[in-house]
């Protein structure tokens, strides 16, 4: 079926492709997933929401044959000047250097896109990887680093929402936040919380390129009865 990371990188694509703008940095996406679709043809439709002097924000709605199958909105903020002093909260590069050898290969599940696991899959504490895109979203098109941002973001609910017998929440949506888009094809993800009472869930992790973190993801997830491939 389209996973929600392919619904997310195409409705980043359309906006970019419409919104991008010198001195303009996208800051956040968020993407709402509404229902499943088998491998059918997508259209995605762009609106201007507002154009402001330092702010603009932009909508897109995700079709396919079966009627509108997702939405996302995006936000781009004016760069400025840098404030002075010290923050109170900083997050703090991880300690995880950037993968060596080869990327994880066949097993339960084959992702369509390069992963280094840095920890055991579907074990207690945090989960930890990189990953890298290895095909384009679009035939003979470049992937843009904001695009791969959006790619990667989706990985934030197995990541963050996976337990010792697997991943049984499956996301609703996810909200992917950045202070500087990633620099080079490698992104790290880093899970960082994760709450859930009733079957229903939230998630977080922080993202990260090879020179540091970018930004966050949020997730929100409803209780899957059956368990999927984790982490």
């Amino acid at each position: 079926m389209l996973h929600g990371r392919l619904l997310g990188g195409l409705a980043a694509r359309a906006i970019e492709e419409r919104c991008a703008e010198p001195g303009l940095r996208f800051a956040r996406l968020t993407v709402d997933l509404f229902r499943s679709s088998p491998m059918l043809p997508v259209t995605v439709e762009t609106t201007l929401v507002r154009d402001g002097r330092r702010i603009r924000v932009a909508d897109a709605t995700i079709s396919t044959d079966l009627g509108v199958i997702g939405r996302a909105a995006a936000v781009l903020l004016r760069e400025g000047e840098q404030p002075g002093g010290e923050q109170g909260v900083v997050t703090p590069a991880w300690d995880a250097p950037p993968p060596s050898g080869p990327p994880v290969d066949g097993g339960v599940w084959t992702p369509p896109f390069d992963l280094w696991r840095l920890s055991g899959r579907d074990e207690p504490g945090a989960g930890r990887v990189w990953m890298r895109e290895r095909h384009p979203l679009v035939d003979d098109e470049p992937i843009t680093p904001f695009v791969r941002a959006a790619l990667a973001a989706d990985f934030a609910s197995p990541l963050s929402n996976s337990g010792t017998d697997g991943l049984r929440f499956i996301n609703a949506d996810y909200t992917l936040t950045l202070a500087r888009v990633p620099a080079g094809d490698l992104i790290g993800v880093e899970a960082t919380g994760h709450l859930s009472a009733d079957g229903v869930a939230t998630g977080q992790v922080t993202l990260h390129d090879t020179a540091g973190p970018i930004g966050f993801c949020l997730v929100t997830a409803l209780a899957n009865a059956a368990p999927l491939g984790g982490r």
